[in-house]
């Protein structure tokens, strides 16, 4: 154990992360430089792609230092703020974690974030400055602001370039140095006389599902050994199975003879069955008695959509491919709904905008299918009014807008709010401030935060968070400037329920909940937004906006014209005049039956921002 290092790599968003993470691969040999490429752990086409890191991913490194051979367990994490579950669950499984910004940006505000979860898991911290070798690098401000917000010297922190491998090695060495080497427990009740250390426990820090192996466990061993053939438990689930493989990540995975106490690495389970495996369970031997190790809280989901298939045969189909994505992302959540509209289909819950995205959009890359995905919205807690003998009116929690009850039936609402941080130039103060107005923030401290840089604390609804706060920041801001959020409890609200109608039936996906100030223009957007991309069918409908039981805005679409005279060349009047009128019959039948199709490009358009 003396020999083994575990640590990650924290930072915001696009600070080089996984390319440093490439470099630490190359120089130790991990894998040889013919196979290298680009985001080597990013093993997931959609990350590539976005140039992200969505799911944390382990590897084993051996490093040589003084003679020595070391193991260097490293837990490559995100850096979006969606994702900040998975990395609060890689600090659960090492020892030290190295603190990466970027020297063309400094210090943003998911790095803080960041490092306070570090510092609460009592990590050593390593301070790094990346991509020393650009030419827009501020490497001296940088340093101030690290030295400032860790209260340290500035010889302290190290400089590396993930792009030509500057520093990496010296990295790898002070790694060795600072970070300690893992720790067993102590006080178990041990069921052999073998000594603690030969108590086999571990934490299941995340997990994947293959129909032939069936569930593999991620693992970090904190006490004793365990080999292929061993009976286990799952100290929480009550689950006993034995253990079909053994393994490390080097980045695949690589089948050993054993694991052992501070080493990172996989259990096979051949557990085939939905809801076993869940991250922060224990896994032990199967006779242990002790209690099971300190896990992790389960991730509540603070933005809910629904997601229903295109075609209802497809209904089988997504329920399966949710049922398999949840085993390789358990942060998010469903269940089955059922709308007249749109037919059977699931409500989910994610942990932001962006885990929407990802998810809806794996569904249809991995699994071919063609979704159609509500308004995004969040949860809702309703006081109802009572009723005339005095009986008070009860409480309902409601997260999804086609739920909500009519304006008349409600006494109190309260909603989300979250706390923001903004870290900005100091020029942009101005235009923040009226952003910040349109979507009623509450300003609270401001500081100065260096280079010409101030830091904002803001208390906002989290509905107006996701009302296109991120984009419109950036925009004003020319990019420049960095947000992270916490939730910070309910409070009361003043929304409404904004339904558009399509010749007179509601659509529940176009369904939202609006703050009431807004709620006319909000309805003049939408019903504008729909009237411009809305196919014409072979009849005239309406597509109005309605909310507390009035109609607020509305747009006619006239059907198509066709001559039904136009083959005609001769002959009486009357055969104009029949035909005509057979066509305007025809046109009132379809008008009566209401049935204006819709199809998924409209639902897409309608979902995506302006």
């Amino acid at each position: 154990m003396k020999n083994i290092r575990n640590f990650s790599i924290i930072a915001h968003i696009d600070h080089g992360k996984s390319t440093l993470a490439d470099r630490m691969l190359e120089i130790t040999n991990t894998i040889e430089k013919r196979k290298m490429m680009a985001q080597v752990l990013d093993s997931m086409e959609l990350e590539r792609e976005r140039g992200i890191t969505i799911n944390m991913q382990p590897v084993r490194m051996d490093w040589h230092l003084g003679g020595e051979n070391y193991i260097m367990n490293l837990i490559d994490t995100p850096g979006h703020i969606d994702f900040s579950y998975e990395v609060s669950r890689a600090l659960r499984a090492v020892e030290g974690s190295i603190l990466l910004v970027d020297a063309t940006q400094g210090v943003q505000a998911q790095t803080l974030t960041t490092l306070n979860m570090a510092r609460e898991s009592n990590l050593v911290i390593i301070p790094v400055i990346s991509k020393i070798d650009s030419p827009l690098a501020r490497v001296m401000e940088t340093k101030e602001e690290i030295s400032k917000l860790l209260n340290i010297d500035e010889s302290e922190i190290l400089e590396v370039s993930g792009k030509t491998g500057d520093g990496v090695e010296n990295l790898l060495n002070e790694i060795i140095k600072r970070v300690p080497a893992p720790k067993t427990e102590t006080g178990l009740i041990l069921n052999d006389d073998q000594g603690s250390d030969k108590t086999f426990r571990s934490l299941v820090f995340d997990f994947k599902y293959s129909n032939h192996k069936g569930v593999t466990v991620f693992v970090r061993v904190f006490n004793g050994e365990v080999k292929k053939g061993t009976p286990l438990i799952f100290k929480i689930a009550g689950k006993t199975f034995t253990s079909l493989e053994v393994g490390i990540f080097s980045p695949t995975e690589k089948p050993v003879d054993s694991l052992s106490a501070g080493e990172i690495g996989y259990i096979v389970t051949g557990i085939k069955e939905a809801g076993i495996a869940a991250v922060g369970d224990t896994v032990a031997y199967a006779r242990d008695t002790n209690p099971p190790l300190h896990g992790y809280q389960n991730p509540s989901p603070v933005v809910w959509a629904s997601v229903y298939p295109e075609g209802q045969d497809d209904f089988d189909m997504l329920k399966l491919a949710l049922g398999k994505l949840k085993f390789s992302d358990s942060s998010f959540t469903f269940e089955e709904e059922t709308s007249g509209t749109l037919g059977r289909g699931f409500r989910c819950g994610f942990l932001g905008m962006l885990h929407l995205e990802i998810i809806t959009e794996r569904l249809r890359r991995e699994f071919n299918l063609n979704l159609i995905i509500t308004t995004p919205s969040i949860n809702y807690e309703i006081t109802l009014k009572g009723n005339s003998q005095g009986v008070a009116g009860k409480k309902i929690m409601v997260y999804s807008p086609s739920l909500f009850p009519e304006d008349h039936m409600i006494l109190k609402i309260e909603e989300p709010w979250v706390r923001v941080r903004i870290i900005t130039p100091a020029e942009y103060i101005s235009p923040i401030m009226q952003q910040l107005f349109d979507h009623e923030a509450l300003i609270g401290d401001a500081e100065s935060f260096g280079d010409n840089r101030t830091s904002l604390t803001i208390d906002m609804p989290l509905r107006e968070l996701m009302r296109n706060f991120f984009n419109e920041l950036k925009s004003i801001t020319s990019g420049y400037a960095s947000i992270s959020y916490e939730m910070t409890g309910m409070k009361e609200a003043d929304v409404v329920k904004l339904d558009i109608l399509v010749a007179e039936e509601p659509v529940i996906a176009f369904c939202k909940i609006v703050a009431r100030r807004r709620i006319d223009e909000e309805a003049e957007q939408t019903v504008e937004k729909l009237y411009n991309i809305i196919p014409k069918q072979l009849f005239n409908f309406k597509i109005q906006g309605k909310s507390m039981g009035r109609i607020i805005s509305s747009r006619s679409v006239s059907g198509m014209k066709k001559d039904v005279t136009d083959y005609l060349y001769g002959g009486d009047i009357t055969r104009k005049m029949k035909l005509r009128e057979k066509q305007k019959k025809g046109k009132k039948r379809m008008k009566e039956q209401g049935v204006v199709n819709i199809t998924q490009d409209v639902f897409l358009k309608m979902m995506k921002q302006d």
